[in-house]
This record gives C-alpha cells, sequence and structure tokens, in this order.
C-alpha cells in the first residue's frame, strides 16, 4: 500500500511516517507541505491512498483533493484534519475524499481508516458521521427529488436505501436475499447511474434524497 502524506505540519508528517513505517505492507512513497506539491507528486508517485490535510499555504487540501480525484481516478483521498466543521466535511466529500478523519483520533484507527479506503471502501470518523446525521434530520425537505432518482431501477432504490442505512455488502444480500456479488453488481451501477466516486457518496444521496430518516 503506497501512501502519499500532505501537511503542512512538518511534525504531523514525520509521526505519521514513522507509524507507517513500522507497518509491513505500507510503504510512505513522499510527503507534501502543500496542495500544489500533492497534485504533483500524485501524479509522479501513484500512491494509492493520499492522506490530506485541510488548511495549507496557497492552494488547500480541498482543492488538491479536487484536482487529484478528477485526472487520476485510481488514487483515493482520505481527509485528516483538525478543523472538522461542517463546510470542510462536505467540501472534502464533493471534492472526492473516500474518507474524512481528524487528528485526535488514534493513530491505530487512522492506519485502519487508510486500509479500508486503500481496499475501495470509504470512511468517515464517527464524531463527524454524527454531525452529518444530525444535519440531515434538521433539514425541513430533501435536497434531492425522488424524480432525479429516476435513472435507477426500483431494486437499485432498495439498494440505495438498505447503504444509506449502513448496512454492509454482506448485510445487504441477506436483507434482499441476494447473493454478496449481487449486491456489489448493483452497487457499481448505482455508482455509475449516480455519478457516484464512491459509497460515502451514495449515503449522503440516499439522505439527501429522503431514502433515508436519520
Amino acid at each position: 500500500m503506497r501512501v502519499l502524506l500532505v501537511d503542512d505540519q512538518e511534525l504531523i508528517r514525520t509521526a505519521l511516517s514513522m507509524v507507517m513505517a513500522d507497518i509491513e505492507d505500507v510503504e510512505v512513497v513522499g510527503e507534501a507541505a502543500t496542495g500544489k506539491d500533492a497534485v504533483r507528486l500524485a501524479g509522479e508517485l501513484a500512491p494509492d491512498v493520499v492522506v490530506m490535510d485541510i488548511r495549507m499555504p496557497g492552494m488547500d487540501g480541498i482543492e488538491a483533493t479536487r484536482h487529484i480525484t478528477r485526472t487520476q481516478t485510481d488514487v483515493r483521498v482520505i481527509v485528516l484534519t483538525t478543523f472538522d466543521d461542517d463546510a470542510y466535511v462536505y467540501g472534502a466529500l464533493r471534492a472526492g475524499a473516500a474518507g474524512f478523519l481528524v487528528k485526535d483520533m488514534a493513530l491505530d484507527d487512522i492506519i485502519g481508516a487508510v486500509r479500508v479506503v486503500a481496499a475501495g471502501d470509504a470512511l468517515i470518523a464517527p464524531s463527524v458521521t454524527r454531525r452529518l446525521i444530525q444535519d440531515f434530520a434538521s433539514r425541513p425537505e430533501p435536497t434531492i427529488k425522488h424524480r432525479e432518482l429516476k435513472a435507477i431501477t426500483e431494486r437499485e432504490r432498495e439498494v440505495l436505501t438498505l447503504v444509506g442505512s449502513g448496512l454492509s455488502n454482506a448485510e445487504i444480500a441477506a436483507e434482499l436475499c441476494i447473493s454478496v456479488a449481487t449486491a456489489k453488481t448493483y452497487l457499481t451501477r448505482l455508482l455509475t447511474k449516480l455519478d457516484a466516486r464512491d459509497r460515502v457518496q451514495l449515503v449522503i444521496m440516499a439522505y439527501e434524497a429522503g431514502l433515508v430518516s436519520p
């Protein structure tokens, strides 16, 4: 697992690099202190995962994430920041980040999240997830109308609802009495039809469409 560390604080980069150096299947292939350098190194080094800070001089982490996810679809980005306010959360996820973590999490949890994202899934810090749900609960009406989901079938709508409820592929398969492989196929179709990058964006869409009640 090839990792690029991006943070304007050298202490943070050093701490993460030292921890990852002791993990057999993880290689830190580069470090960057600015968003501009992150975009350049992501193109040159082709990491599996970029661990990205938000507040940096010049190009911030959200803009850098947007550049990387648009030009290098195989590279996954995890935003790791001290600042977890809603504007940053939504900005990062809209930019294509596959994860959003806060720096006060345990290092083992951060490493575990990197593994999850590298494997193709997505992850948001529990404290951030709770706030997202509270935010959706306070909205007076869905921001995505049901008519905007006409491109998907009824079965795909069921799968999207279950994804929004936090079920894994295996749990979705059990709930709908289908195979795990079939559940994965439905998930792939949803990603394509709804132009979503990953599971996190599907969860957001499920809430915004009113398919899931917090």
